[in-house]
């Protein structure tokens, strides 16, 4: 395996890791405040977490993208 694809490896799971988190706590804190619980809070927490993860990775992936080209 090249370094550069290495890199991409590496840099591709820290980014899965990163927006995953990001839309955990965000939706564990919108299902909290609401105060929604048991299994009805946790499938809208799943469904959340899953929207703002996947717009964290498509934003962060256009970005650095972009950036990248800039160059």
């Amino acid at each position: 395996m090249r370094l550069l694809q290495r890199g991409s490896i590496i840099g591709s799971i820290l980014g899965i890791v990163v927006c995953g988190g990001l839309g955990g706590i965000t939706a564990w804190s919108i299902v909290m405040l609401m105060g929604w619980n048991g299994a009805f809070g946790a499938i809208v927490a799943a469904i959340i977490g899953m929207v703002v993860a996947t717009g964290a990775w498509a934003a962060l992936t256009s970005l650095l993208r972009a950036l990248s080209r800039a160059r």
